[in-house]
């Protein structure tokens, strides 16, 4: 009897839906977790030259980056795993309190060693920021009315890469680089405070689960292995060389013995039901491919900017504004109004190709243009990317169940942020190899002493990689099934919509 009191407890918010303005407290507290875990990913790039300065150390100053990039990638399916185990809210709170707790650690580091330790610390909790974030929206909100919050996710995106370079700056600027990290306290004690109280009311419904830690472990070498190999190669070794061989090698072994883990324990890491599931393959794969090359040209066009179009830094910086801003107005709008079509692939489908389409003049004439007509284009591209991600995500939540929904939401994320390593480093080779690059020089300073000739050529196949990537993401969205989306019709007015059962809408 014990055992079934507290069923109706946990059942109660399903009864009642939860308001709009519950719905936005939650929304509102998840995106500020979220923006503590994008920031970090750029607001430190301004602050490296100082922060190599001050520790008397320029060699080991990528892995300030990398390291944060590592620990987070290869925990971000496990959190999902965890919340699915043990709630949202206790896993969200937790790693909230591991990423501050890494943000006071990277402040007070007294050597470069302990500050990358630091940032491994802060990045295992980002990673866990980044992937309940979405899975809690899945928690309290129907497929059918998901897409519209998830354009809010995208803003966050797009302020943290536009905002994090320019904040990262100003402070290290005009106060120290320890800014940087230490504004984590009082933005995370805001999140953490917000989230405790409004995460009381997503529901919960406890779960009996075994966790697969050696399933874990092998999936989280496999790709730290990885990741090493996309760092390294080009950069700190020959991508045809013996450190990167035995890392490659390691990974793809680490990756058969994951595999196997996976077929021959009973309740696998990722569970097969969802790996096999043909809408959650596709609409993942889609989603990787078009943050892939969101990423990437969050990274390139900058550098594009400075060494082919002569742009200064703060410039480029706000060139770089009306691609991201497309890519939200896109996405909120696409979200908003995939409630109301039946056919809400088609959105996605039309916004990629006009995309590609736009990718080709720069491609053809990357050094030749005037800069107006570059900014149109990169609108355009915003645009057409900004489709993509509301219709992968939620058609992935769609097609699984929700004692899945956090594991299948943290497993398209990780893919998400690996597929985006592996472009960018594709991207990174492209450019080394377009300025016959030498191993231990950056992009950015063969970049700077390269002839423009040399750069247009180099940049030209930067946008071509970019709209091949996106091709392969179209191909994995016309493979991807339809189907309706659950939950109540559209409400008429503004508060969410009781809950209902699902509204069967025709398929496509």
């Amino acid at each position: 009897m014990t055992t079934r009191h507290p069923k109706p407890k946990h059942h109660a918010p399903p009864a009642r839906a939860l308001t709009h303005p519950e719905v936005k407290a939650i929304v509102v507290g998840i995106m500020l977790t979220m923006f503590l875990g994008a920031l970090d990913q750029t607001i430190v790039a301004t602050a490296l030259p100082t922060i190599g300065r001050r520790f008397n150390n320029l060699n080991d100053l990528s892995w300030v980056v990398t390291a944060y990039l590592l620990t987070g990638t290869a925990s971000t399916p496990l959190y999902g795993k965890l919340s699915d185990i043990y709630g949202r809210r206790g896993v969200m709170l937790t790693a909230i309190g591991i990423f501050v707790a890494g943000s006071i650690a990277c402040a007070l580091a007294p050597s470069m060693t302990l500050l990358i330790l630091a940032r491994a610390l802060q990045g295992l909790g980002g990673g866990g920021l980044m992937a309940l974030a979405q899975t809690i929206i899945a928690d309290i909100v129907s497929p059918r009315e998901r897409g519209r919050y998830q354009g809010y996710i995208g803003a966050v995106f797009a302020t943290s890469s536009v905002g994090g370079p320019v904040l990262g700056g100003f402070l290290t600027e005009h106060l120290d680089w320890s800014f940087i990290f230490w504004i984590n306290l009082p933005l995370g004690l805001v999140a953490l405070g917000m989230t405790s109280s409004v995460l009381r009311l997503v529901p919960y419904v406890p779960r009996k689960h075994r966790l697969d830690i050696i399933g874990a472990g092998l999936m989280i070498a496999a790709s730290v292995a990885l990741l090493l190999a996309l760092s390294w190669g080009g950069r700190n070794y020959d991508w045809i060389s013996g450190p990167i061989g035995a890392l490659l090698l390691g990974s793809a072994v680490l990756w058969g013995l994951f595999a196997w883990r996976l077929v021959s324990t009973v309740e696998p890491f990722l569970p097969l039901t969802v790996l096999g599931n043909p809408v959650v393959r596709c609409a993942a794969l889609a989603g990787a491919c078009n943050m892939g090359t969101v990423v990437g040209m969050t990274i390139f066009v900058p550098l594009y900017f400075e060494v082919v179009l002569h742009l200064s830094a703060s410039q480029s910086g706000m060139a770089l504004i009306p691609l991201m801003s497309a890519t939200v107005a896109s996405s909120t709008a696409t979200g908003r109004l995939m409630m109301h079509m039946e056919h809400y692939k088609r959105m996605p489908l039309i916004g990629l190709t006009v995309a590609i389409l736009a990718l080709g003049p720069l491609a053809i004439w990357p050094g030749s243009m005037p800069i107006a007509l570059v900014l149109l284009l990169l609108t355009v591209i915003g645009a057409g990317l900004g489709t993509v991600f509301p219709v992968s995500t939620v058609s992935l939540q769609n097609a699984v169940s929700r004692s899945q929904m956090g594991v299948a939401t943290g497993a398209a994320n990780f893919f998400r942020a690996l597929f985006s390593a592996l472009v960018v480093a594709v991207l990174g080779a492209i450019v080394l190899g377009g300025l016959g690059g030498v191993t231990g020089m950056s992009v950015e300073m063969l970049a700077r002493t390269a002839s423009a000739n040399e750069l247009s050529f180099a940049f030209r196949f930067v946008f071509l990689a970019c709209a091949l990537v996106l091709t392969f993401g179209m191909a994995f969205l016309i493979s991807m099934e339809q189907r309706p989306l659950k939950g109540p019709t559209p409400p008429s007015g503004g508060a969410t919509a009781p809950s209902a059962p699902a509204t069967p809408i025709p398929s496509a």
